[in-house]
């Protein structure tokens, strides 16, 4: 890393926010290992430039506890199964991260000590003053709540500076540039326009959070190789929620 790269870093602990169907490729389900693997490579990237890095990881890819609900299971034990989805790809996230020498800590919000630590948010604060990657899992432990605000409170609780949420397209738009092609991308946009317009970027309490916190949403493209790094480094194309 060159001094001027260094010197252009923004953001010197973030937390990085992904959904589970993230992982899963090509594929309909579960994780899709090389994608994965190139995901961990991006985080590498960016820890090599000094960073601290938190992670909050989705569970969509296995289980989504809105969808069970949909179809008559109870919401909360629809949940729950959503949260122990997310601890399912953490632990593959961390072994990805770990294949490229990064030192990992999964953090559960749901305690399974056999896997992974329990949540104590001055110990999590420690592994990140050491440079290690912590991934927060099982959402925040709570029902009726989704990993969209579980990211919020831990990137408040982690003193982060950014929130930075990985997608598949490369900002916010005003609409879905997949089904219109005039769809324009926003360089910035406030929280309330998030709420007033239902952009999507995060589900409404996690966005109320960050705008309470004064929390950035960077909004940038999973799938754009050295993405995340870039926006870092001052490059890249993404969107800013902030005021």
């Amino acid at each position: 890393m060159s001094s001027a790269e260094e010197n252009r870093i923004k953001y010197k602990r973030v937390l990085l926010k992904i959904s589970g169907e993230a992982l899963m490729g090509d594929q309909g389900y579960g994780l899709h290992p090389p994608t994965v693997a190139r995901i961990a490579r991006e985080v590498k990237s960016v820890h090599a430039l000094g960073v601290e890095i938190c992670m909050v990881i989705g569970g969509g890819n296995i289980f989504r506890g809105l969808q069970g609900s949909a179809q008559g299971m109870e919401r909360a034990t629809a949940d729950y199964m959503g949260m122990l989805a997310t601890v399912m790809n953490a632990l593959g996230m961390q072994a990805a991260l770990e294949a490229e020498g990064i030192h990992t800590r999964v953090i559960s919000a749901i305690p399974m000590d056999q896997v992974c630590e329990p949540y104590i948010r001055r110990r999590a604060i420690r592994h990140l003053e050491k440079k290690r990657v912590c991934i927060f899992a099982a959402g925040t432990g709570n029902p009726y709540f989704t990993t969209d605000t579980a990211a919020t409170l831990r990137a408040n609780e982690m003193a982060c500076e950014a929130i930075f949420k990985g997608t598949k397209v490369d900002g916010v738009y005003d609409k879905d540039p997949k089904k219109f092609p005039d769809a324009r991308r926003y360089d910035t946009v406030s929280y309330d326009e998030v709420l007033q317009k239902h952009l999507g970027v995060m589900d409404a309490s996690a966005i109320a959070l960050a705008r309470d916190n004064n929390l950035p949403i960077i909004v940038f493209s999973l799938d754009e190789p050295g993405g995340f790094r870039g926006i870092l480094s001052g490059d890249g194309t993404y969107t800013t929620v902030g005021d």
